[in-house]
């Protein structure tokens, strides 16, 4: 008996400081003079990222790959009272690369952080029809920089004793988004990047995880929401629900099929998923006493957890995915 209260008490501990990093109700400033560099960060998910690890006490330095995006969000970041510098920086150019390690370190002295975020997806259709352009593109910036990102940041962390990389990848990852099909390759790609180098890292000190957004309300994901019919008809595809602050996700995969393929005028070029076979719905069933309120993720919903991900009350945990998706299946 003593035992088990004793494993209950440790559970409840856990499940406290997780809650409380969720709800920024955390201890003052967790992250206070850790260096973060945040990859696409002057709009979306990147943004609010590097905005939650300035509020948790860290440096932080911004990039994008235009000035004009950069100065802005410093602009206001720094108008918020955060510190925040940034550079441009295209995540497949090693020359940016390099500018923006040496523009942290020599601002700063060093790194401790790196959030790896940014990513393109020009195309939509049938894999078929995927170019050998396209293919290159997509991987050599979501992939094959994360890659060479982390290479340019591991001996700046191993100088200070250890560090803490989060890439982010998506819950395509786990169900692929019908028409996107490079794209979700490449977040899968990302899943089995981050375990190889929480393997090989881990004896630097140094913990790598992934991070896995459902359907945030974006930039990037705006022709999904782009107006109020679209973002109504994207809910009832996919059947999201936000209960009382939790978001629960939902989907048939033919729904989803039929919904992008209406977006895109492309309803006949793409194959049936799942062909003379009945519809397959995945759910998060809610609980009887909670109340559903239809929404999208907000990019302040991926935040929090990234900056818990970096701080000590995760010095435990690598090699991880953690999805936020509502509720979104997460396995292979």
């Amino acid at each position: 008996m003593h035992k088990a209260g004793l494993l209950l008490g440790a559970c409840v501990r856990s499940w406290k400081s997780v809650r409380m990093a969720s709800s920024g109700v955390a201890r003052r400033d967790p992250l206070a003079n850790k260096v973060a560099l945040v990859t696409a960060s002057t709009d979306g998910i990147g943004l609010a990222i590097a905005r939650r690890l300035a509020q948790d006490g860290a440096h932080v330095v911004v990039s994008s790959r235009k000035q004009q995006n950069v100065d802005r969000a410093v602009a206001a970041l720094q108008g918020e009272g955060l510190s925040v510098t940034g550079t441009v920086c295209h995540v497949g150019k090693a020359e940016d690369r390099e500018q923006l390690v040496t523009t942290a370190v020599k601002l700063h002295g060093g790194i401790d952080i790196l959030v790896s975020n940014a990513a393109v997806n020009p195309f939509f259709g049938n894999l078929m029809d995927v170019t050998e352009e396209v293919w290159d593109k997509i991987l050599d910036i979501n992939v094959k920089a994360t890659a060479l990102m982390t290479k340019a940041v591991v001996p700046e962390m191993e100088k200070r004793g250890g560090g803490s990389v989060v890439i982010v990848a998506s819950i395509a990852a786990y169900v692929p988004f019908p028409g996107l099909g490079p794209y979700n390759v490449s977040k899968t790609a990302l899943l089995g990047l981050g375990k190889n180098l929480a393997i090989e890292l881990a004896q630097s000190n140094i913990r790598v995880n992934c991070l896995a957004p459902g359907i945030i309300k974006t930039n990037f994901s705006q022709v999904l929401w782009m107006d109020k019919a679209r973002e109504e008809s994207l809910k009832e595809a996919m059947r999201i629900r936000r209960l009382r602050g939790t978001l629960v996700f939902s989907f048939s995969i033919l729904s989803l099929k039929d919904y992008l393929c209406k977006q895109a005028n492309l309803r006949e070029k793409i194959p049936s998923i799942a062909p003379k076979a009945p519809d397959v719905s995945m759910s998060c069933r809610p609980s009887p006493q909670l109340t559903n309120k239809p929404g999208l993720g907000t990019p302040e919903d991926c935040a929090g957890i990234v900056s818990f991900l970096c701080s000590e009350d995760a010095s435990y945990i690598t090699g991880e995915t953690v999805t936020v998706a509502g509720g979104a299946p997460s396995r292979l």
